[in-house]
């Protein structure tokens, strides 16, 4: 087997800034920023912009679309007879 043709792991901080959520688990991911973890050790810090902490899917939360609002709205800009005619 070759060496050191893989890329190097090591622990990553994972931080969710919407669900204000932070992870620490093992990553090639890189970064030039860095934050002290519980443990008082300091780790490379990334990122992102959903996690399983906020996401819809893992939370059990979902959003409500407001279709009735959005044909409403539709109707008053252009009016039924509009409408009919597509």
């Amino acid at each position: 087997m070759r060496r050191d043709i893989h890329p190097h792991s090591r622990p990553v901080v994972f931080r969710d800034r919407a669900a204000n959520a932070s992870f620490l688990i093992r990553s090639t991911a890189h970064s030039t920023r860095t934050t002290e973890w519980e443990d008082g050790h300091v780790y490379p810090l990334v990122d992102v912009e959903i996690s399983s902490a906020g996401h819809p899917v893992y939370t059990g939360t979902s959003r409500v679309v407001d279709t009735a609002g959005r044909v409403e709205r539709f109707e008053r800009r252009y009016g039924r007879a509009a409408a009919a005619r597509h």
